[in-house]
């Protein structure tokens, strides 16, 4: 059975950093990706980035890019989510979410059938 466990969110002020975790399991090949989604009060889940497990291609969505950096740890399977110069518009629900294949369709939230429970990230001074 796939599992995803999200970690690393809390309460930072603007401008901070945060690093959040995903640990995976259960995968039964090594083509798959990892997604990381958020979703605000009363917003649709946005696609933030993703990362395919085999060979480490990145994408973000445009909200992000340039502050946030997505990477993976095949070894302990795990994806991380290195958050820099945080702006309160990021509060957010944070998921990671996982499918198997090769594309990362971070547009497309209904393509991945495995999600973590979340964890809040609330950046406030």
């Amino acid at each position: 059975q796939v599992q995803l466990v999200e970690s690393g969110g809390g309460l930072v002020q603007p401008g901070g950093s945060l690093r959040l975790s995903c640990a995976a399991s259960g995968f039964t090949s090594a083509y798959y990706v990892i997604g990381w989604f958020r979703q605000a009060p009363g917003k649709e889940r946005e696609g933030v980035s993703c990362i395919r497990m085999d060979d480490g291609r990145i994408y973000y969505g445009d909200s992000v890019k340039g502050r946030f950096t997505i990477s993976r740890d095949n070894a302990k399977s795990m994806a991380y989510l290195q958050m820099n110069r945080l702006q309160p518009e990021d509060t957010a629900v944070y998921y990671c979410a996982a499918r198997y294949g090769s594309t990362c369709p971070i547009d497309a939230r209904y393509e991945y059938a495995v999600w973590g429970q979340g964890t809040q990230v609330t950046v406030s001074s």
